[in-house]
């Protein structure tokens, strides 16, 4: 089985507005909800387990049931970071499925994401273990120290953007969140960051420039404009 866990424990504070992210409204239906329903459409994703700020589950819960989200597993409460958030979800899902079955960890903020991105990670994961949605750098990238002056470049050709979903068995995600608590590792960003920390080696699936992270009010312009985009028809 493929399970989608999606995160959504932050309050985005970036975003300087009055309730939670991923529970603003765009052309009357919360971002959470775009994310969902790309998960909800998609024919080889089974379940999807959310991982929900506190106090908000209940609305949450409302929301799935008002857009028809049937394939809500669960509702877990988020944690202190994001490492522990997304343990909470990886031990409630534990629960309910197998250590074969896929996980594919998903930003509840990244409401663009594709089918053709979910099945390759997906593929990905099944042909190698691992799947980390990336997209190549395409930017030049100077290093700082302090963010505000640079002396030195880095090779970007040796760099990807890493986006989600990413995708593990759910066993190997039991094993790298148990680990890191033994060894003490308790504020990784992401789960490829975790797996690097505990020296695993990681696999790529494709990502996509639309599949954006909605951290700042200017993101969600885009969002919008993304949303009412149409292909030119002379684009291939």
């Amino acid at each position: 089985m493929n399970i989608a866990l999606i995160i959504a424990g932050g309050s985005g504070q970036r975003m300087h507005q009055d309730i939670p992210k991923q529970f603003i409204n765009v052309q009357d239906k919360p971002i959470i909800i775009y994310t969902m329903e790309a998960f909800q459409n998609h024919p080889d994703i089974d379940a999807i387990e959310v991982v929900c700020l506190n106090g908000w589950q209940e609305i949450l819960i409302a929301y799935a049931k008002q857009f028809n989200i049937s394939k809500l597993s669960g509702v877990v409460c988020g944690g202190v970071t994001g490492q522990e958030s997304i343990r909470n979800g990886i031990y409630a899902i534990e629960e309910k499925f197998g250590e074969e079955d896929i996980v594919l960890v998903h930003d509840a903020i990244r409401p663009m994401v594709t089918a053709e991105v979910i099945s390759d990670n997906i593929a990905r994961c099944r042909q190698y273990g691992s799947a980390i949605a990336v997209i190549p750098c395409a930017e030049a990238m100077l290093e700082t120290d302090d963010k505000i002056c640079s002396e030195s470049s880095y090779d970007r050709e040796k760099l990807m953007r890493t986006q989600t979903p990413q995708a593990f068995p759910l066993g190997k995600l039991i094993w790298a969140h148990r680990e890191a608590q033994k060894r003490g590792i308790t504020n990784s960003v992401a789960s490829c960051t975790l797996m690097i920390e505990l020296g695993e080696k990681l696999f790529f699936s494709a990502g996509s420039e639309k599949n954006i992270k909605l951290t700042t009010p200017e993101d969600i312009e885009i969002f919008k404009a993304l949303l009412n985009s149409k292909k030119a028809d002379w684009m291939k």
